[in-house]
């Protein structure tokens, strides 16, 4: 036999080892394994839709009156106190009205200073001559005229006492129109938008049609998440759970807090599931983070918390609780019907049909997967 006879045949042994050796490796499948461990396992719910960070108050603040802006004492973006002035009309005919009606009342003030000074002094006239009478000094009829007159006088007093409470009152009048021209802060808070410039005219809005408010004020001293919740999962959710909150602006990051409120009925939005208005206060806050009204944020309602049970990804289980195993001594795959517990998105608990340490198989509609088969292990 030649050389080239006998390098071709060797030629060919190898091609068909190494053509046998990867039909025998590709036969395999190749599965994503995770292994059984113990750790915290949550039941939660979620929302449906993505929830809004809001302030626990907001006044959309509108003038009471029309008129000119006469003054704008503040911008957007400012913080302001509580009762601070932000917006003044053109009022100078109700200051004018004002100082009027002060001297109004200082001379109301002199005219019963006056009538009640008399009064009191016809009436001890008027005491006078009843001593008088008693000595036989005075007639009846002066005592009669002297007595007649103190209280007339008194009544005079009691008039003029009046006049200076109608002063007053009419000046009370001119402070609140007055006041309907002044826009003050309700509370503390921050300027989050302001309608109108100096000159411009402000309009209040009539009843039923929606104007643009003056100023909009936020107090962020408060802040909370409303979410909508499936109304399948909202008759589990209760005040004072926890909540683990995320935010598309500060990703990777969970806030917590807990919720307050629960709306009484169920909101049906045509097009969309009908859902459950679920409140929820931030707890805990870091100083890193702020939070601006209005930022899009999700919220996880822990419903049940258990610590060092045993776990599986959630992904892992398939319909009627059965999970693939993959033997470490055989490389080969079990099917296996589990006990489960509670569980969410990520983790579900394990009650019976595992052991902690062995692997389950995470992928288990890939291809190939068969009971006895023997499969390539891929770990995370």
């Amino acid at each position: 036999m030649n050389k080239k006879v006998i390098a071709v045949a060797v030629i060919g042994v190898l091609l068909i080892g190494v053509f046998s050796w990867r039909q025998a490796n590709e036969s395999k499948p190749q599965v994503w394994v995770a292994p059984v461990v113990k750790g915290a396992v949550e039941a939660t719910v979620s929302n449906t839709r993505a929830g809004t960070i809001k302030a626990c108050r907001r006044s959309k603040l509108s003038m009471s009156s029309g008129g000119v802006v006469d003054q704008l004492l503040v911008k957007e973006g400012d913080k302001v106190s509580e009762g601070q002035l932000l917006l003044e009309l053109w009022n100078d005919d109700l200051i004018a009205n004002i100082g009027q009606a002060e001297k109004t009342i200082r001379a109301r003030q002199h005219e019963r200073k006056q009538a009640c000074l008399m009064a009191e002094f016809n009436r001890r006239e008027a005491d006078r001559k009843k001593t008088l009478l008693e000595r036989k000094l005075a007639s009846e009829e002066a005592v009669d005229n002297a007595v007649t007159t103190a209280k007339s006088q008194q009544q005079m007093c009691e008039v003029a006492r009046d006049h200076e409470g109608v002063a007053k009152a009419n000046l009370a009048l001119q402070e609140a129109l007055l006041e309907r021209t002044q826009l003050r802060a309700p509370f503390e808070g921050v300027i989050a938008e302001i309608n109108g410039e100096v000159g411009e005219f402000v309009t209040p809005s009539p009843p039923g049609v929606a104007t643009p408010p003056a100023v909009d004020l936020i107090d962020y001293s408060c802040l909370y998440v409303t979410a909508p919740i499936d109304e399948i999962d909202a008759s589990q959710v209760k005040l004072g759970l926890p909540v683990l909150v995320t935010l598309d602006a500060f990703r990777g990051r969970e806030l917590t807090g807990e919720v307050v409120r629960i709306a009484p009925f169920v909101t049906d939005i045509e097009k969309q599931a009908r859902t459950v208005e679920v409140e929820v206060k931030l707890t805990e806050l870091p100083d890193d983070v702020v939070l601006l009204v209005g930022y899009s944020a999700d919220i996880t309602v822990i419903l049940q918390r258990k610590q060092q049970v045993l776990q599986i990804p959630t992904e892992a289980i398939l319909p009627g609780d059965q999970v693939w195993v993959l033997d470490e001594d055989s490389s080969q795959l079990q099917l296996r019907t589990l006990t489960t517990g509670i569980g969410n998105w990520t983790f579900t608990e394990v009650l019976e049909g595992l052991a902690e340490g062995e692997l389950v198989v995470r992928s288990p509609d890939a291809a190939g997967i068969e009971e006895g088969v023997e499969a390539e292990a891929i770990h995370d």
